[in-house]
């Protein structure tokens, strides 16, 4: 299937870096993908915007088919959200590639034995940021097979 043939998905970013959220949002459209990227500055801002999904019926926002989630955040860091999340009964199908700068294997086995479905590590380069935004589309969005969580 071509990338512009895929189905839009919705792909939500927790992070407090402005400039890597721009970084993934002119990845996704210079790789012709469909998706749609909303972002959040914090693992607060995240479970807040989730939180909201189930106050009004998700009327005003878009329930996301993946989370990306930094590590390294202020107010809540991606450790605790992750937590928090992965506990939560509406949200835990849901899943959350950690998207961070640490490489530290200790950030690592946390991130897995807390729950994340994937841990990455940012690219350096826009092109890393391009390649990023494809193999997740492919992988994610057109190869595996998501649960209903909605």
């Amino acid at each position: 299937m071509a990338a512009g043939e895929a189905t839009p998905f919705h792909i939500l970013m927790a992070d407090d870096d402005p400039d890597d959220c721009l970084l993934f949002r002119e990845a996704i459209t210079a790789s012709g993908l469909p998706h749609r990227l909303h972002t959040v500055p914090d693992g607060e801002a995240l479970l807040d915007y989730l939180d909201s999904l189930f106050q009004d019926n998700g009327q005003s926002a878009f329930r996301p088919d993946l989370i990306l989630l930094d590590l390294n955040m202020p107010r809540k860091d991606g450790r605790e959200t992750l937590r928090l999340l992965k506990r939560d009964q509406r949200l835990q199908r849901i899943p959350i590639v950690v998207l961070t700068t640490s490489i530290a294997e200790t950030d690592i086995s946390l991130a897995y034995e807390t729950g994340a479905s994937s841990y990455i590590s940012k690219p350096a380069t826009f092109q890393g940021w391009i390649e990023l935004a494809v193999a997740l589309s492919g992988y994610w969005f057109q190869l595996v097979e998501l649960p209903p969580w909605r």
